[in-house]
Parts: structure tokens; C-alpha cells; sequence
């Protein structure tokens, strides 16, 4: 089984900075694409950054600039460094694996966080 779990929410004021993990473990085979998505209340679940295993990068408009997505494949982990935060930017982030498991190794499927809750106070 896959697991992946969070780190690293909490309040901060407008301005300040945190940092997300995602750790993924498991039975896994190989960990493609991760990235990071949030959620704010009424709102759809929105794509802030992806990072594949090369460390090519994607940002949402709304966050680049500020916030930068890493991965260290080694422990596969994810990680959003998260800057000059906006009360905007408060919402649930999930963290999300596309990988192959070791018992069906040649198909790549999503795996999801539960989530941690980032809340920015004005």
C-alpha cells in the first residue's frame, strides 16, 4: 500500500512563509510526477505546482514568484516552500503522487494527501 502524508501547515501572517512536505511510502516501484493542489472552502480543488522526477516545474499564475515546489527523489518527497503568503492562499493542501506500485509496476496512478490546512491571517 501507498501512503502519503503532509507536513508543515498552520497559521501564519500575511507576509510570513511556510514550508509543506509530502512524504510517499509504500510498496512503490517509481514515483512520476508530484505536485501540490488546495482546496478553500466553495472552491474547486486547484493545481498550485508539479515537479517531475527530472525537476521540471509548473506553477499556478497565482503563486509564482512566491512559491517553489522541490522534490528530493531519494526519500520521495515533495516539498513547498511557500512565500510571502497572501490570506488569499489560505486553504486545505493536498499533496499528490502520479507512481507505479511494485504489483502492477507499467500503469501510473495518482495517489492523494490527506491534507494539511494553511490559513493566512491578514
Amino acid at each position: 500500500q501507498v501512503q502519503l502524508v503532509e507536513s508543515g501547515g498552520g497559521l501564519v501572517q500575511a507576509g510570513g512563509s511556510l514550508r509543506l512536505s509530502c512524504g510517499a511510502s509504500g510498496s512503490i516501484f517509481r514515483v512520476n510526477v508530484m505536485g501540490w493542489y488546495r482546496q478553500a472552502p466553495g472552491n474547486q480543488r486547484e493545481l498550485v505546482a508539479t515537479i517531475t522526477s527530472g525537476g521540471s516545474t509548473n506553477y499556478a499564475d497565482s503563486v509564482k514568484g512566491r512559491f517553489t515546489i522541490s522534490r528530493d527523489n531519494a526519500k520521495n518527497t515533495v516539498y513547498l516552500q511557500m512565500n510571502s503568503l497572501k490570506p488569499e492562499d489560505t486553504a486545505v493542501y493536498y499533496c499528490k503522487a502520479d507512481l507505479q506500485v511494485k504489483v502492477v509496476p507499467n500503469q501510473s496512478v495518482n495517489y492523494w494527501g490527506k491534507g494539511t490546512l494553511v490559513t493566512v491571517s491578514s
